[in-house]
């Protein structure tokens, strides 16, 4: 337990508040007459403890604590950090005689840190601390906007896996941040990212800091059930170590044998790609027997679907393949609907997740209308544009498979009061210019001309990185490469 000197007076006035704890793991209260005799006070657990009862009971002892270590006081903190042993919950409490102490924006921008503490650590070289360092920064700015997203507890946990240093040390970093739940998304990111500032990770290798409104903490050791997502590192690869020794006395016979194992390696690799690259155009013919009848085919004919795609990304997929990435289409993995049909999240077993689009059977495309059209979207390449990795057609079924963006749409953030606050002015024009460019590119610089008829927030879609992506084309109007006039096929170039 930290008790914080920071004084008391009727504090048994506020003891009902240990029984509001809700579902948040959160309560504020005033007790008393207002001026001077009025006492403010908020109780907050650790928000990944699923237990009401433990958290009113930790709030409890709080209570009885401050009463004992900080009489006569009329501003007090008390913290109980987490027990792993006995697994009770870490719980804070404050209380204050200050008119002002339950208003968040003083809370955040008034109060001194609270708690501090940190584990020391020696790094072997400069770089070492420093790519360390940068690591952790990336980890904490991570969970503090997860923690801000989150609207139910303003709680998240969070995984990085970092290599840093010269030797290339790997180390497991795990980190969590917190805010009372009561602060707006906004007022939460403030808050943390204030204390993740004050964080060297240069200098250790693990630590906390606890102000009243929000906290953080990082450790090389998981002091949390479960993270909620893992971040992958930004950092740089090790570098290479510069040779050393006298090249002037290598023998004449060791670079033959040298230069002569670099073709045989180079040779091999090229005999490789060959056979891949004859591989992935096998995986771009897709045979369907069941069709011939469908197309008039007579019965030694078959209906073979060769793509005329120039990269070897695209994959035509088998249907069990994606029943199985999607769970047989289950509705808990189901993203959206829109006109041309549902959209599905899929993960495939070596753990790419995508997006499953499974067009309506109403949408009017035949199977050569549909091959056409995929053929079309595939050679839209450009990093502000949803990239097609696939499809998959068997009777009546047909589907695209796009890359899976974790960060939803743009409309996700900008018409919620609390998510739009995640997304500052820099951030706003950086998705604007990322959307003027994918439009320039499909209405200027694509081999066809693409004009799409339906740009709405919807349909900007943010990656990891928040960075824009342009999805569901829909009905567009396609220009030839020569076309200067309004002489166009309206064709389905999306969904």
């Amino acid at each position: 337990m930290v008790c914080v000197l920071l004084p008391l007076s009727s504090l048994l006035l506020l003891m009902p508040l240990s029984s509001t704890a809700t579902s948040q793991l959160f309560a504020a209260a005033t007790a008393g007459q207002a001026g001077p005799n009025a006492v403010h006070a908020l109780a907050l657990c650790r928000g990944d403890f699923a237990n009401d009862t433990a958290c009113r009971d930790c709030v409890a002892a709080s209570f009885q604590d401050a009463q004992r270590t900080c009489p006569y006081h009329k501003t007090a903190a008390v913290y109980y950090d987490y027990d792993d042993n006995s697994q009770k919950p870490g719980c804070l409490l404050g209380f204050s005689s200050e008119n002002a102490f339950l208003s968040p924006a003083a809370s955040i921008t008034g109060n001194g840190t609270l708690f501090e503490s940190w584990t020391s650590q020696q790094q072997q070289n400069i770089s070492g601390a420093d790519a360390f360092a940068a690591d952790v920064q990336e980890l904490l700015n991570g969970t503090a906007h997860d923690a801000a997203a989150a609207t139910n507890r303003r709680f998240a946990t969070a995984i990085m896996d970092s290599v840093s240093g010269g030797g290339g040390i790997r180390r497991t970093l795990y980190s969590l941040a917190q805010c009372t739940p009561d602060l707006s998304a906004g007022d939460c990111l403030a808050c943390l990212q204030r204390i993740v500032g004050m964080v060297d990770a240069a200098k250790s290798g693990g630590g906390r800091v606890l102000l009243l409104r929000c906290n953080i903490r990082f450790e090389a050791f998981m002091f949390f059930d479960q993270p909620m997502r893992r971040i992958i590192p930004s950092s740089r690869a090790p570098p290479v170590p510069a040779p050393t020794g006298n090249r002037h006395g290598i023998q004449p016979w060791v670079i033959a044998i040298s230069v002569a194992a670099s073709v045989a390696l180079i040779a091999s690799c090229f005999i490789v790609y060959c056979r891949r690259l004859r591989t992935r155009h096998r995986k771009g013919k897709l045979r369907l027997p069941e069709m011939r009848h469908a197309h008039g085919m007579q019965g030694g004919d078959e209906l073979v679907w060769e793509m005329e795609v120039d990269f070897s990304d695209f994959s035509v997929f088998d249907y069990h393949q994606i029943l199985e990435a999607t769970g047989d289409f289950s509705q808990e993995n189901k993203l959206g609907e829109g006109g041309f049909g549902s959209v599905y999240k899929g993960r495939f077993p070596e753990g790419m997740e995508v997006a499953v689009k499974r067009l309506a059977s109403h949408s009017g495309q035949g199977f050569m209308e549909f091959k056409n059209e995929v053929e079309l979207i595939a050679k839209l390449q450009h990093r502000n544009l949803v990239r097609l990795l696939g499809c998959c057609s068997q009777g009546e079924e047909k589907i695209l498979v796009y890359e899976y963006l974790p960060n939803k749409s743009l409309d996700f953030f900008i018409f919620d009061e609390n998510r739009k606050t995640l997304i500052d002015w820099n951030k706003c024009l950086a998705i604007i210019e990322g959307i003027a460019e994918g439009l320039l590119y499909l209405h200027k610089h694509s081999r066809l001309r693409v004009i799409h008829p339906d740009l709405k927030p919807s349909n900007i879609l943010l990656d990891s990185e928040m960075n824009p992506k342009i999805s569901d084309f829909g009905l567009a109007k396609i220009f030839s490469s020569n076309d200067t006039e309004e002489n166009t096929t309206r064709r389905v170039v999306g969904t």
